[in-house]
C-alpha cells in the first residue's frame, strides 16, 4: 500500500535520510523505531506532505501523491508528538472545529464527533475543557482528530511518550481496534519493547537507513539469536574449547568466566548444532550449552551499533 523509495533529506550538512526505503502493507500496524535523530519524524512528515524530500518518492496504492496535497490529505491522518490542543474548547468543540475544516457540519458533524469520542473512550468527557484532560486523554483526543476525515492511513509520532501504563494500555487497545477496521497504522518510538506490545510489524531505522524489518515473532527470534551462547565446559577442557571456537566462522568473540564461556555467535540454530557437534567430536566435555535469554533492548542496541542481525 505504501512504498517509500530511496528517500533523501538533508538539513544543512546533516543527512537525515540516506537512501531510505520501506514497504508497508495494507492493514499493517507498523512500529517505526529508532534513536532520537534517526530519521523517524522526518520520514513521517514527508509521507504526510508536511516536508519535501530532497530525493526519492512515496507511493500510496501505486500513485505518487506528494505533489497532490488534496489527494494525500484524504488518504492520511497525522498525529504529531506535540498535541496542538486549544485549551478554550471542550473536547466536542475541538473535534467539531476540525470536522468543519473538512467541510463536515451540522448533524453529520454531531454524529461523527460523538462516534469518534466513543471510539477513543472519551464520550463522557465531551463537555470537558481540553485543558482539564489528562495527558493520555489529550493524546486520545488528538487521535480522534486524525480520524475526522476517515483516512486509510494513520501516522502517529511518539503517541505513547509520557503516558502512564494505564494510558498506554488504552491507546494500545484503540490502535488494535482501528487496525481490525482495516486502517494502516504507523507508530514511531525510540523504545522497541513499547512498540512490540502494540504492533504486528517493526521497522528499525538508524542514521537514515532501514536496518531491520520483521514481524513481532521475527523480531523476538532475532533478539534471541543476537544473545550470546553460554557454554559450560569441564575446567580442564577450556583451552581445547577455545581452539574449536576460534576455528568457527560464526564465532565473533569469546570471553570466559571460570569454565563458563560467553560466545558472540552469528550462526542460526543449525550452525549452533554443528558447533556443539564439533566440540563434542573434538573431545570437549560439555556441561551446558544454551543461548542467553534475549531482550529487545539488547537487539536494538546491537542493530543501531552496527551489529550483524540480518533484515528479514
Amino acid at each position: 500500500m505504501i512504498e517509500i523509495k530511496n528517500l533523501y533529506k538533508r538539513y544543512g550538512r546533516f543527512l537525515a535520510l540516506n537512501d531510505f526505503s520501506l514497504d508497508i502493507e495494507q492493514g499493517e500496524l507498523l512500529g517505526f523505531v529508532g534513536s532520537n535523530g534517526a530519521g523517524k519524524t522526518t520520514t513521517m512528515r514527508i509521507c504526510v506532505g508536511l516536508l519535501q524530500a530532497d530525493g526519492g518518492e512515496v507511493l500510496i496504492d501505486g500513485k505518487n501523491l506528494l505533489n497532490d496535497h488534496r489527494a494525500l490529505a484524504e488518504k492520511v491522518g497525522y498525529v504529531p508528538d506535540y498535541f496542538g490542543v486549544y485549551k478554550s474548547l471542550t473536547a466536542s468543540e475541538y473535534l467539531h472545529f476540525y470536522a468543519g475544516a473538512y467541510g463536515i457540519y451540522g448533524k453529520e458533524a454531531d454524529v461523527l464527533c460523538d462516534e469518534l469520542l466513543e471510539l477513543v473512550n472519551l464520550k463522557n468527557k465531551k463537555d470537558t475543557d481540553v485543558n482539564g484532560l489528562s495527558r493520555g486523554m489529550k493524546q486520545r483526543l488528538c487521535l480522534a482528530r486524525g480520524l475526522v476525515h476517515n483516512p486509510d492511513i494513520l501516522f502517529l509520532d511518539e503517541p505513547a511518550s509520557g503516558l502512564d501504563p494505564k494510558a498506554r494500555y488504552e491507546l494500545k487497545e484503540i490502535l488494535k481496534n482501528l487496525s481490525s477496521m482495516g486502517k494502516t497504522i504507523v507508530i514511531s518510538s525510540h523504545i522497541l519493547p513499547e512498540l512490540a506490545e502494540m504492533c504486528t510489524t517493526v521497522a528499525i531505522i538508524n542514521k537514515g537507513h532501514l536496518v531491520l524489518k520483521g514481524t513481532i515473532d521475527e523480531i523476538h527470534r532475532a533478539a534471541a539469536m543476537s544473545s550470546p551462547l553460554m557454554i559450560t565446559v569441564a575446567e580442564d577442557h577450556i583451552d581445547k574449547a577455545f581452539d574449536v571456537l576460534q576455528n568457527n566462522l560464526f564465532v565473533q568473540k569469546v570471553t570466559a568466566q571460570g569454565n563458563i564461556l560467553s560466545v558472540v555467535f552469528t550462526g542460526d540454530q543449525d550452525a549452533e548444532s554443528q558447533l556443539l557437534s564439533d566440540m563434542v567430536t573434538s573431545g570437549v566435555m560439555i556441561k551446558g550449552f544454551h543461548r542467553q535469554e534475549g531482550s529487545l533492548e539488547s537487539l536494538f542496541m546491537q542493530v543501531v551499533n552496527g551489529g550483524s542481525v540480518k533484515e528479514n
